[in-house]
């Protein structure tokens, strides 16, 4: 096989959408299949030089067979350190390794229940004496024999062991030799194309693979046998030829018409939806119309291999031309009315549907060139000149290709000048594109066509696989507008943008395999992440994940319909309060989820032991990291437990007064009297200087300043204002109100009102009624209340000697005493400037 035949394959088997799933799990054919079947071992000792041993295939299904291992694994070390081992040969071995080494990993758990039998009798032995200090002969003895029994049953384990590195190793080495000499076929240089004296070659091989043909199809007529086998069949190939060539010719239009009608048969908010099936119609039964006309062929008998070939590769051009058609049409599309993935003119549209149809059509005739060439076994000569035409052609197809997808970077860039990641991506993607169309044919033209063929097609492969994840994506928003009700206009979903991430997850297997990755390779990777990773003697494995995932989300279940029947059931009929209530719940919840977390390790077999030293190395640094979020968690446990405060209480902590709406376990959510939420740290609640209003009751005093014109009636404004406090329903009569006569000045007396409210959440209430009703009796009673309004009268002469008054108007405050209260009145900024 040539250099250049080896990836057409993987192309053809990548043009069908559904590789896509099939190739998300590639374990399949490396892991979970029986052992081998003896191998013509013959054979493969003729090409690899090595000594032939018989048998050595398959292991016995008892256990384990290390002699036929060993011989195995020493004819694979030859082979692989040899140059002339041809490349079947080694991916012959390495399969055969591959189910070995499965056989030695099941081996390792031999005889494990036994073991830990036997480590938990030993354990109960207790530790061993030192050397000079003597133990109970009885003792010594089931001590020694026990250890004698461990020894022989840890044996088989320590053997598979040693036999499961020594496989992977050379899984490794084969691995390696394969990747070596891809790379040496790559860097390959051939006779160069545009030489004229090697184009008789590529003419010769043409000629050949045409008289082939021909020479096949006269000899398979001139056999009787096979007239009359065409006879017979004559009326079922003509049935597949028909019905193959009407998918071919009137599907497409059927298809067309029903979508053109799809409006008139179908809601609005499915039209969108079926539009895409509709569309995919378009594609798999011309498809289907090919593998008719394909199987109608071979049921001729009149073709032979190079027929048989021929016919299946044009076959193959029509697949990867139809499906590059559809996707040219979903990418690019005709109406402008329809959302299309880049933002184009209708004349750069109509350039990209033209170039996607031609990339899939040329990618299909590089697979029948490699077809022809391979069959023929034509040299490098004819297979250079045979590429360079395609190539070319290709290679400027994706250069244009990727000139269109700047365009639209530059479209969008234009509205918005942040251009985000996707935009980069693709803007990316359109470089590489150009950059390879220019220089792979220019290599090509100098005989790197290997090289040339290894970056062409694999990058029109490329934009094809995301060209479909963009129409996926599509169907994916579709199903999920037609699910939720969203409008097509909504882009805030996440659910489409995960299901979109997990369908790019899903396609690099299939870009890897198209950048030349090995199906063996990929199976290597995903029995690597299966196995898991090591943290010192744990093992740690995805399937570890998924049953500690699992186990949680049930015990974190259990936990909240447990809380839930507390809060709405149990707890309601208990003298507990409020606040109790909620931390008896908070602490349920603690509990149920600390131990829904030792279940699920316990269940997924996580053994923390072996992290204790991991665990250790790091305590002192993520002490220090996490000292205030564990001071802050601990302070979260003390308020639940001593309850200095609850929920719905009335706090004032660092200047700060509101209701405590939550208690989390790192902070406490406070909701001032402005309806602004304060996030408070526990440890502040715990260490800190905390006054709680209505956390031990609802009582609490009331103090109402009252100041009266120094001309009234003490006595009397004592008692009005002692049975204004008495008449208030919140206040207590006992103890009773007291008036507090605070001082008088030459202009007024000042008074306070001091009673004990029930509920003092209503202070505000109370005070705001008490000050109406001090207005409404002052002004009954003649109670004058001071006016800041004073007039001075001074004495002064006249001219003839005799005093007269004189007003001097409103009494003048010093003017420090103005400055502060102009400050204080106008705000805290206003008092820091005066």
């Amino acid at each position: 096989m040539t250099a250049a035949g080896a990836r057409p394959r993987t192309w053809l088997a990548l043009g069908l959408c559904a590789v896509l799933l099939a190739l998300a799990s590639p374990a399949g054919a490396q892991t979970g299949s029986p052992p081998p079947a003896p191998s013509d071992t013959a054979a493969q000792d003729r090409q690899t030089g090595a000594p032939a041993a018989a048998g050595v295939a398959q292991p016995p299904a008892a256990g384990p067979d290390y002699d036929n291992w060993e011989a195995l694994a020493s004819r694979a070390e030859l082979a692989a350190s040899l140059d002339t081992t041809a490349v079947s040969a080694l991916e012959q071995l390495r399969a055969e390794i591959v189910d070995w080494r499965q056989a030695f990993l099941a081996a390792q758990g031999t005889n494990a229940a036994r073991i830990a039998t036997l480590r938990e009798q030993i354990t109960a032995l207790g530790p061993a004496p030192a050397e000079s200090s003597a133990e109970a002969p009885e003792i010594a003895q089931r001590r020694s024999e026990l250890a004698d029994q461990l020894n022989d049953l840890q044996a088989p384990g320590i053997n598979a062991g040693v036999a499961y590195s020594r496989a992977d190793g050379l899984i490794r080495e084969i691995d390696r030799v394969l990747r070596e000499r891809q790379t040496s076929e790559l860097l390959q240089v051939w006779p160069w194309p545009i030489n004229p004296a090697n184009w008789p070659a590529a003419f010769a091989a043409v000629t050949d693979n045409w008289a082939g043909i021909r020479s096949e199809v006269r000899r398979a007529a001139a056999a009787p046998d096979n007239l009359a086998r065409l006879q017979q069949r004559l009326p079922a190939i003509l049935a597949l030829m028909t019905m193959g060539l009407a998918l071919i010719l009137r599907a497409r239009v059927l298809m067309e018409r029903l979508a053109a009608r799809l409006p008139a048969l179908a809601a609005p908010r499915w039209v969108r939806f079926w539009s895409l099936p509709i569309s995919a119609a378009q594609v798999l039964l011309p498809v289907a119309g090919l593998l008719l006309i394909l199987a109608a062929l071979r049921n001729t008998a009149m073709l032979g291999p190079l027929g048989a070939t021929a016919a299946t590769s044009l076959v193959q051009v029509g697949l990867f031309g139809v499906t590059a058609h559809w996707l040219g049409r979903r990418i690019f599309p005709k109406d402008d009315a329809i959302t299309a993935p880049l933002r184009l003119s209708q004349r750069q549209r109509r350039e990209g549907r033209y170039l996607t149809t031609t990339m899939g059509l040329l990618v299909g005739l590089e697979a029948l060139r490699d077809a022809m060439v391979e069959i023929t076994r034509a040299g490098n000569a004819a297979a250079s000149v045979l590429s360079f035409p395609v190539l070319v052609l290709a290679g400027l197809s994706l250069a244009l290709m990727g000139w269109l997808l700047l365009r639209h970077v530059a479209h969008e860039a234009a509205k918005d000048s942040a251009k985000g990641l996707q935009l980069r991506l693709v803007g990316l993607l359109g470089r590489a594109a150009i950059a390879i169309g220019v220089l792979a044919p220019v290599g090509a033209a100098f005989g790197y066509v290997p090289a040339a063929v290894a970056f062409v097609y694999p990058a029109i492969v490329s934009l094809g696989i995301f060209a479909l994840l963009c129409i996926l994506q599509y169907l994916v928003d579709d199903l999920y507008d037609l699910v939720t009700g969203r409008s097509p206009d909504d882009a805030g979903a996440l659910v489409p943008v995960l299901i979109g991430f997990c369908l790019s997850i899903a396609a690099l297997p299939a870009l890897a395999l198209v950048w030349g990755a090995r199906t063996e390779e990929l199976a290597e990777i995903w029995t690597g992440f299966r196995q898991g990773f090591s943290i010192g003697e744990t093992r740690i494995a995805p399937t570890n994940f998924l049953v500690f995932g699992v186990i949680f989300a049930i015990g974190y279940a259990a936990t909240r319909i447990l809380q839930g029947t507390l809060r709405s059931s149990v707890l309601p009929r208990t003298h507990l309060d409020v606040g109790g209530q909620n931390a008896v719940i908070a602490g349920v919840g603690y509990v149920g989820i600390f131990l829904s977390g030792l279940i699920a390790i316990n269940s997924a077999g996580i053994n923390l032991s072996g992290l204790a030293i991991v665990a250790g190395a790091l305590s002192v640094g993520i002490g220090f990291g996490l000292q205030n979020i564990v001071q802050n968690f601990v302070s979260g446990i003390i308020l639940l437990i001593e309850r200095p405060i609850s929920e719905g209480d009335w706090i004032e902590v660092a200047g700060v007064q509101g209701t405590v709406q939550a208690i989390s376990v790192r902070s406490t959510r406070i909701q001032t009297f402005d309806r602004a939420d304060v996030i408070v740290p526990n440890a502040d609640l715990i260490s800190g200087k905390v006054t709680n209003f209505t956390g031990f009751g609802l009582n609490g005093r009331l103090i109402v300043p009252v100041s009266v014109s120094s001309e009234a009636d003490s006595r009397k404004v004592e008692r009005i204002l002692a049975e204004i406090a008495e008449a208030e329903p919140l206040v207590v009569m006992n103890p009773p109100p007291l008036i507090y006569f605070a001082g008088f000045t030459s202009d007024d007396m000042n008074f306070e009102i001091r009673v004990i409210l029930r509920d003092v959440n209503f202070s505000l209430t109370v005070r705001t009624s008490i000050n109406h009703e001090i207005i409404r009796r002052f002004r009954e009673e003649g109670i004058d209340l001071p006016s800041g309004h004073r007039e001075l009268w001074l004495r002064e002469a006249d001219a003839s000697g005799a005093e007269r008054p004189r007003a001097l108007g409103q009494r003048q405050r010093p003017k420090a005493v103005a400055a502060e209260e102009t400050a204080t009145s106008a705000g805290p900024e206003a008092a820091r400037r005066s």
